[in-house]
């Protein structure tokens, strides 16, 4: 599987089944050859003039990676504070 072939898969949460979109970037560690983490787009914050404004991205941890299948990448992201049910105000 190429980078290219990832970024066309949803994200979704085990803990919650929750769709996180697709994978923005990869975080790389060249020296070592690995693959950090995984950076997927937050959620927009307000609307803008064209559409929504600005967001953060959220950094998933390659070890929260648990399973990359044919359409989905499942993460498991329940206990990082920026996915945290409680504070979701997207509901």
């Amino acid at each position: 599987m190429r980078i290219s072939d990832l970024r066309l898969l949803d994200v979704v949460n085990v803990k919650d089944g929750r769709r996180l979109g697709p994978i923005k970037d990869l975080d790389l560690d060249l020296e070592r050859g690995s693959v950090k983490g995984i950076v997927l787009p937050g959620p927009s914050k307000s609307w803008g003039f064209f559409g929504s404004s600005k967001t953060e991205d959220f950094f998933v941890p390659w070890d929260r990676v648990k399973k990359i299948g044919v359409d989905v990448i499942l993460v498991d992201v329940n206990d990082l504070p920026e996915f945290n049910v409680e504070n979701d105000n997207r509901r």
